[in-house]
Formats: C-alpha cells, sequence, structure tokens
C-alpha cells in the first residue's frame, strides 16, 4: 500500500507520515526480531520507521532499511527515520556527536526527525540508566534551552531535516517556545497516546502553537518488566471491540483510526507479520462522530510508561 498521499505539514515545511512504525521492544526480545519486522513493515508500505538511542536496535533497523533501498523497495527520500536523543546526552556539546554516531549506526547520512526523547537530563556516562548505590537515578543539571540551542544546529548542519521533543509536559514546550533567540520550534511533542490516554489538553495545546502529536504506545503495550501488569488490556477493552465488530475490523485498527482522525500521527507498533500488514489498512474506513465520541469516554488517565525505566 502507498500512503505517499497521507501525510501531515510540520511547522518547518517537511512533511511526516501519518502513520509510523514504532519499533521499541523489551529487552528481552532479540534484536534481530527489530531488523526482520522493520523489513516486513516496509514491504508492507510503512515508510516512517520509529527508533531511539535507547532501544539499542538502531544497527538492526539501519541493516533492514538499507536491505529495501538495496533490493529496490524503496528509495532514501521514500523513508522517514526518527530517533532520539537519550538523557545522558543532553550537555549541548555531547548532542551533535551523539546523532553522528547515530547515523553511522543506522548507516544514513541524516535522520528525517531528530527528538530530546525525555526532558529530564541524567548523570554522562557508560550507564544508559545511571544510579547511586541506593538505586536513586543520578541526574544532571541541564539547561533544556541549552540542548535545544545544539539540536537546532544539528538541523542547520543537515543531521536531521526536522527536530522536536518527546514525553514534555505544557511546561517544559512553553520553556523552549519562550526561549529568548529560539530558531526553530519543535516540530512535534512524542508521548504516550491511546484511548485510556487521549491526551485531548496536550492535543489542543500542540494544534494551537502548530505542533504535531505523535502517538505512542497506540495500541497500548506489552507486558513489560517495569509496568503495572494489573494495568487493563486496551485491545481487549468491549467498547474498541464492539466497534471492530461493527466496522468489521480489529480493535488495533479502531484505535489508530481514532487518532488519525483526530490529527494525530500515530506509531502502529508489532512484530507480528499478520499485524503489521494489518495495522496499515486504516485509510478506507471511517469512524463515525459518535463512535469517535464514545472512545473519547474511554479516557481514564491511565499510563503504560511510568517512566520508571
Amino acid at each position: 500500500m502507498d500512503l505517499k498521499h497521507h501525510y501531515l505539514e510540520l511547522n518547518d515545511g517537511h512533511f511526516i507520515p501519518i502513520l509510523g512504525f514504532g519499533t521499541y521492544a523489551p529487552k528481552e526480545v532479540p534484536k534481530s526480531m527489530a531488523r526482520e519486522a522493520t523489513k516486513l513493515a516496509i514491504e508492507a508500505g510503512f515508510r516512517h520507521i520509529d527508533s531511539a538511542y535507547l532501544y539499542q536496535n538502531e544497527k538492526e533497523i539501519g541493516l533492514a532499511i538499507q536491505s529495501k533501498i538495496a533490493d529496490g523497495t524503496v528509495k532514501r527520500e521514500d523513508i522517514f527515520y526518527t530517533s532520539k536523543l537519550w538523557c545522558t546526552f543532553h550537555l549541548p556539546e555531547m548532542v551533535q556527536p551523539t546523532l553522528e554516531r547515530c547515523l553511522k549506526e543506522v548507516q544514513l547520512d541524516y535522520v528525517d526527525l531528530y527528538l530530546i526523547h525525555f526532558p529530564t537530563p541524567l548523570k554522562p556516562g557508560e550507564e544508559t540508566i545511571p544510579r547511586d548505590e541506593h538505586g536513586n537515578l543520578l541526574y544532571d543539571t541541564v539547561d533544556i534551552c541549552d540542548t535545544w540551542e545544539a539540536m537546532e544546529k544539528c538541523k542547520d548542519a543537515g543531521l536531521a531535516k526536522s527536530i522536536g521533543v518527546s514525553n514534555f509536559n505544557r511546561r517544559q514546550l512553553e520553556m523552549i517556545l519562550n526561549k529568548p533567540g529560539l530558531k526553530y520550534k519543535p516540530v512535534c511533542n512524542q508521548v504516550e497516546c491511546h484511548p485510556y490516554l487521549n491526551q485531548s489538553k496536550m492535543l489542543n495545546f500542540c494544534k494551537s502553537n502548530n505542533i504535531a502529536l505523535v502517538a505512542y504506545f497506540a495500541l497500548g503495550a506489552q507486558r513489560d518488566t517495569w509496568m503495572d501488569q494489573s494495568a487493563p488490556v486496551l485491545l481487549e477493552d468491549p467498547v474498541l471491540c464492539a466497534l471492530a465488530k461493527k466496522y468489521k475490523r480489529s480493535p488495533a485498527q479502531i484505535a489508530l483510526r481514532y487518532q488519525l482522525q483526530r490529527g494525530v500521527v500515530v506509531l502502529a507498533k508489532s512484530f507480528n507479520e499478520k499485524r503489521i500488514k494489518e495495522n496499515i489498512q486504516v485509510f478506507d474506513f471511517q469512524l463515525t462522530s459518535e463512535d469517535m465520541k464514545t472512545i473519547d469516554g474511554l479516557n481514564r488517565n491511565l499510563r503504560y510508561n511510568a517512566g520508571s525505566w
């Protein structure tokens, strides 16, 4: 399926495919699976691929992209690749070298979108999640506006076509938007967003500032070790299941279509071939306004990502 007509114009003039393929997986999932799943996703028609330093799979994602370029399935310019700056690299002098290492790992000359993964800086060093002897996180003191200036330099250097943020709240976004001498606004804020956490206030704020909202965990989340094991399974929700029956679709397709109709860029994550193919079939039906309101009513401010790492 060709998704070239399904994109959103960002505030810097670049275009982002409104349906993306998410590549995060729990540690126990072999990294080779990310490579195979990304190849399947590109073959199915996905052109927007989302990864991050934290996922430790960018080498495999890069190999998948290169193999699909080599066999003629896509050209580099067809792919929209997103990576993210991890919290231990917020020092301004670390930002560009970190992106350059990412590009080497993924075998690309540029990323289409580079995000500050979380607004909270952690102590630089070898540890991805630095902790003291009591298990407490070791934070750093870096002004987010200084990190943002370094991100702007990455855009000017042509290493990132667009720059944005992830997991920012309104106050943190406003710190950047109100920064004296701001050169580029964030093009997006990528946050957890699904029918149980519909982010309506953040969505309205982003829309009013011409910032795209990108949804992760749009289908709920896998049972990861750091998640609340008692959290309800989104795709088993009776309302979504009833709507799936009504539209002759899967609950996942209903959850994805819901976001698209709200103007949200949505990431669909699955390493299962059947579901990857299914998740892209969301452009040939429409939910009624009544059904959209019904899904709105499922909101319970439930986060699968507690941010506890």
